[in-house]
C-alpha cells in the first residue's frame, strides 16, 4: 500500500465558488468546465443550482481566476478560499 502524503506534504488547494447558469445537472456542468479549464487538475465538488464549487490547486490559482472572471460568461467565479467551509457558506450551500 502506498504511503499517504500528510497535510504539510500535499499540494495546497483552493476552493472556488461559481454562479453557474444554462447548467441542469453535474455531468453537462463538468464538460463545460472542462471545456473552460486552462488545467486539467480540478475536481467539482459541489452542484445545486445556480451554485457549484471547484476545488483547484494554488499554483493555478491565477490560471483560474483569468477564466473565470467575467461575469457576463455562464460560469464564473463568485468566491474563492482555502477552506470548503468558507465557501460553502458565503454560498448558502
Amino acid at each position: 500500500m502506498a504511503k499517504r502524503l500528510t497535510k504539510a506534504l500535499r499540494e495546497k488547494r483552493r476552493w472556488v465558488g461559481l454562479s453557474v447558469k444554462s447548467c441542469t445537472n453535474r455531468s453537462d456542468l463538468k464538460s463545460k468546465i472542462g471545456k473552460i479549464a486552462p488545467v486539467e487538475e480540478w475536481k467539482l465538488m459541489d452542484f445545486d443550482g445556480g451554485k457549484a464549487i471547484l476545488r483547484i490547486l494554488l499554483k493555478n490559482q491565477n490560471e483560474w481566476r483569468k477564466v473565470l472572471e467575467n461575469p457576463d460568461q455562464d460560469i464564473h467565479s463568485v468566491t474563492m478560499s482555502g477552506k470548503i467551509r468558507l465557501v460553502r457558506e458565503r454560498l448558502e450551500l
